[in-house]
């Protein structure tokens, strides 16, 4: 790795450059200090690395801005590692229905170890998904996340949400130029949308304390690591992420 003498580095030619603040894949920077949250020392950093934003984003979601209540049914839309982190949310506040929407069937299996009770594959049906997710429940759930970026899936996160009390989170990031069409009735009817940056975490204040849930055994970080390389393989956790392989791949800088 160099540095190019224009605060940035390089890998055979091609630049590495901060990404938020934070030079991502360097063994030792510089970052503000509004990037670095001081943790338990106790906590094993092969572990609690992955708390970065898709596992923190998919956490907070559902615990900070969802809050689903004990008892609470709750739809995941997309079931990659943000969602799967949004359902080991609601596992941790207790919901006793976790319904899992996705395209891939092979993530089902997977998603049962986060809590998922249920799963709807819209492929399957002839009919929105809204629609499927309403009559599953006698209505609608109380909570919802979306985790896919599709606008499509946004829309449905919020349809199939209960009048008068339910909560639909987006949390992905759509395409530039989508545009999100509801029914005002949706709104009218006390349904309520809400969006998410990070899952309302701060990250230097917060993160502390979502490494102390793992330390206490609430929160589960091992299930979400499905790989491990050296650096000198980094292009292998590329491929496990482009092919959907994997959730969250390790990349020890020493060996």
């Amino acid at each position: 790795m160099l540095n190019d003498g224009k605060s940035r580095f390089s890998i055979n030619g091609q630049p590495i450059y901060h990404f938020v603040g934070t030079s991502t894949f360097s063994e030792y920077t510089v970052v503000h200090v509004g990037c670095v949250a001081k943790i338990n020392p106790a906590a094993p950093l092969d572990k609690v690395c992955v708390l970065s934003c898709g596992i923190s984003t998919g956490l907070g979601a559902t615990l900070n801005v969802a809050k689903p209540k004990k008892g609470s049914s709750v739809a995941i839309f997309g079931l990659g590692a943000v969602g799967l982190a949004a359902a080991e949310g609601a596992r941790i506040a207790g919901a006793s229905r976790i319904i899992g929407v996705d395209l891939n069937p092979k993530r089902f299996d997977e998603a049962k170890k986060f809590g998922v009770t249920e799963f709807v594959n819209p492929k399957d049906y002839d009919k929105p998904v809204q629609e499927v997710i309403a009559e599953m429940t006698g209505g609608g759930v109380d909570r919802s996340v979306e985790c896919t970026g599709s606008i499509n899936a946004m829309v449905s996160a919020f349809e199939c949400v209960h009048d008068g009390w339910g909560v639909a989170v987006l949390v992905d990031v759509p395409n530039k130029d989508d545009a999100f069409k509801t029914h005002p009735m949706n709104l009218l009817n006390e349904r309520t949308l809400r969006g998410t940056f990070f899952g309302n975490y701060k990250p230097r204040s917060d993160l502390p304390s979502v490494v102390e849930k793992y330390m206490n055994k609430e929160l589960e970080l091992e299930k979400f690591i499905t790989h491990e390389v050296p650096f000198s393989e980094i292009n292998k956790a590329f491929e496990y992420m482009l092919r959907g392989d994997g959730l969250r791949c390790i990349i020890r800088m020493d060996a």
